[in-house]
Parts: C-alpha cells; sequence; structure tokens
C-alpha cells in the first residue's frame, strides 16, 4: 500500500535558509514568531511532521490571523 501524501516526511532544509538565499533578519524574526503562534494554537507538532502546506485552510487562516494580532500588539501606531 502506497503512502498518503499527508504522512510523508518531508526533507529538512537547512537551518537559515530559502531555497539557497540566506534569510534576512526580518525574515528570521517572522519565521520565529509564526513557529511561536503555531506553538502556542497546538499546530507545530504537525507542522514538524509535514510541513506548513500540511495545514487546512481553517488552520492556516487562524495562524495569519494570530500572527496579525501579534504584529499590532508589537506595533499599535502601524
Amino acid at each position: 500500500m502506497a503512502a498518503r501524501a499527508g504522512n510523508v516526511k518531508r526533507p529538512e532544509q537547512p537551518t537559515g535558509f530559502k531555497g539557497h538565499k540566506e534569510l534576512t533578519p526580518e525574515e528570521r524574526n517572522r519565521l520565529a514568531l509564526k513557529r511561536e503562534v503555531a506553538v502556542s494554537l497546538g499546530l507545530w507538532d504537525k507542522v514538524e511532521q509535514i510541513g506548513w502546506g500540511g495545514l487546512s485552510a481553517a488552520e492556516t487562516g487562524r495562524v495569519g490571523a494570530a500572527l496579525q494580532r501579534r504584529l499590532r500588539e508589537d506595533n499599535p501606531t502601524a
């Protein structure tokens, strides 16, 4: 029986790289915040197992909304 696409662990990318491009400090901070949000929503285990692309639309929306909320709290004048 073939493995289902949702159960396949994706190969890990080297830390600090997006494709072949090194991440900027802003990108690193944004990814760290995104990880914190995923942990707080209880989604980090799923992200680690199958990647960000494995989240449902509803889960992705929750992460995005929480990110925006956190960014507004950190910078209320923007």
